[in-house]
């Protein structure tokens, strides 16, 4: 019996020593920009979907809620009947060894027209990958078009709306409500 437990004591600091080493290594690289959309479209091809690229950093509130909200369990299936969801980390602090920018991922958010706009941005695209709208709503007063980020004001969500009703048109009453009722719900998360 002591030698069990000894052999299990020895495992326990193994496995701590293992779970230590893990913690202090830097995080392994993030696909690319290409790698992501390639896979992206081919999915939205074979499945008749739209992308929703998604560009956020670790270090961002919005970004988080963005992410929560998408993942909700009562979001992510309205999502999914019309949207492949895909992720790039961007601007993300060279000095973070836990946390990378996705190789090409600032540039392929300039090219969609995010560049210099921050965290979150997201665009919709079709299976091909070329942009239908972003979130880059009018501004009141005539200005550029902003990032608004997470959608939690009244004029964001009607955005967030409008932009899935641009991309996928198909999309049912219910669930377009189903989303407005979660937003206007869970204006910070």
């Amino acid at each position: 019996m002591g030698a069990v437990r000894c052999a299990l004591a020895g495992l326990g600091v193994g496995f701590c020593v293992i779970l230590m080493g893990a913690k202090n290594a830097p995080a392994p690289a993030p696909a690319s920009a290409d790698q992501v959309l390639a896979q992206a479209e081919a999915t939205a091809k074979a499945e008749h979907k739209k992308i929703l690229l998604v560009f956020s950093a670790s270090w961002c509130g919005p970004c988080h809620m963005l992410e929560r909200f998408l993942d909700d369990p009562t979001v992510r299936p309205v999502m999914d009947k019309s949207f492949v969801m895909a992720h790039l980390d961007v601007m993300e602090n060279k000095k973070d060894q836990l946390h990378a920018s996705s190789p090409g991922g600032e540039m392929e958010m300039a090219k969609l027209g995010g560049g210099g706009e921050g965290v979150p941005y997201f665009a919709m695209l079709d299976d091909t990958g070329e942009w239908i709208t972003d979130s880059k709503m009018p501004a009141r007063d005539d200005g550029p078009p902003e990032n608004f980020g997470y959608p939690s004001g009244p004029d964001q969500i009607d955005w967030f709306l409008h932009m899935m009703k641009k991309a996928a048109p198909d999309m049912a009453a219910e669930d377009v409500k189903t989303l407005r009722d979660f937003l206007e719900k869970h204006k910070s998360l």
